[in-house]
């Protein structure tokens, strides 16, 4: 195993009943901003849940954060904080929510010209505002993590920032809350989690035991969890397990030690960026070819991933390997997600061309767990996703 240093200071607070106990999170006194998206939680019953959690306390609200949280509407939403003298955020939301409320907890507090610097300077954010959450859809880890990643449609650019001054105080996962999430954006949270493993998983083997054991552990959940949740979403077992391993796929916990890859979301990212496709379903359009490409530099995992997850214990490593792709490409289309470009815009022609310029501009030279990826492959790569 690689050295690593691990602190992960969020407080979870799970279970049934669990928004109700807001209150004793946030500090006494605070002026708070309640950042949420398109309005479902006033459909379903989750705002009037946390404005009650929240009865005494100064609540000022903020809708409209999209999907793929937008710049341009993060910014609007800065200029709430500091005209009204917000000192505490709380995101109600998924991980799009959770992850533009981590930019605003940094942006507040940014001394720089723009905070787009935030996304273009590669640095750990050290310090930001403090904030909670209240997680509305299990997918992308982001409640109990430091990552966020930001779209401005203006560059047509989606970039990722991460640092220990933007972990969330605290967060709330209730299970209940999944009964009311419609199945496609279940089949993503499903789909963005099990990717999340693999990024952490599928490089080569480092002799770290329980890291892979505990990767292989929520590769399982997901796919034994998976038809229960997209059936019956109320179903409080499935929702409790599915919702945990969401987290776990991205607290902090699964790379320690390890090698990991990343390219798939790397290239993933410039899919949503450009066509707007939902962030899980460019991952899987992405994965497979990914990891047919580097095929050699990843038999060996992919072999343990096919015995281990897939139970596929005849042949020998190449089979097994390429068994093991298969298989995965499968559960996505089970999941009833596409995993070809073509089938999601029939403007794809020139889209390797353009990721390949654009990973080049930004110098990003080397992707993947040997940083060996040049833009040229990335090009290769997304081609064979056509």
């Amino acid at each position: 195993m690689n050295n690593f240093q691990y602190k992960n200071p969020t407080k979870i607070l799970f279970g049934k009943g669990e928004i109700a106990n807001l209150s004793k999170e946030i500090p006494q006194n605070a002026k708070v901003l309640l950042l949420y998206g398109g309005g479902s939680i006033k459909k379903n019953g989750i705002y009037e849940q946390v404005t009650a959690a929240l009865d005494g306390v100064e609540v000022v609200p903020f809708g409209g954060i999209p999907a793929n949280p937008e710049y341009e509407v993060l910014m609007e939403a800065l200029g709430v904080i500091k005209s009204q003298e917000i000192d505490f955020l709380l995101a109600v939301g998924g991980g799009s929510v959770i992850d533009g409320t981590k930019f605003l907890a940094a942006a507040a507090l940014y001394e720089g010209d723009t905070p787009w610097e935030l996304l273009t300077a590669g640095k750990p954010v050290a310090k930001g505002m403090p904030f909670g959450a209240v997680l509305t859809l299990p997918a992308t880890g982001s409640e109990m993590n430091s990552n966020s990643v930001i779209t401005r449609k203006e560059t047509q650019e989606k970039l990722a920032m991460s640092g220990a001054g933007i972990f969330p105080v605290f967060s709330v996962l209730d299970p209940q809350v999944i009964r009311s999430i419609p199945e496609r954006q279940l089949a993503n949270g499903i789909a963005d989690a099990f990717t999340h493993v693999l990024e952490q998983y599928m490089t080569y083997p480092i002799g770290a035991l329980l890291q892979d054991r505990m990767a292989e552990s929520v590769l399982q959940t997901l796919l034994e969890v998976a038809p229960a949740i997209l059936k019956d979403p109320t179903d409080y077992q499935a929702a409790s397990n599915f919702m945990w391993s969401c987290t776990m796929a991205l607290n902090g916990l699964l790379p320690l030690g390890v090698p990991t890859d990343w390219a798939v979301h790397a290239m993933g990212h410039e899919l949503t960026a450009m066509y707007g496709i939902d962030h899980a379903r460019t991952l899987a359009i992405m994965a497979p070819s990914h990891y047919r490409f580097n095929f050699e530099t990843k038999k060996e995992k992919l072999a343990q991933f096919a015995e281990r997850v897939w139970g596929i214990t005849q042949g020998n490593v190449d089979e097994k390997a390429h068994a093991a792709i298969d298989k995965t490409e499968a559960f996505f289309h089970e999941l009833g997600i596409a995993t070809k470009l073509s089938q999601y815009t029939d403007d794809f022609q020139g889209t390797a061309e353009t990721i390949e310029k654009r990973f080049t501009d930004r110098g990003w030279l080397g992707l993947g767990e040997h940083q060996s990826l040049k833009p040229s492959d990335v090009a290769q790569i997304v081609t064979m996703a056509y």
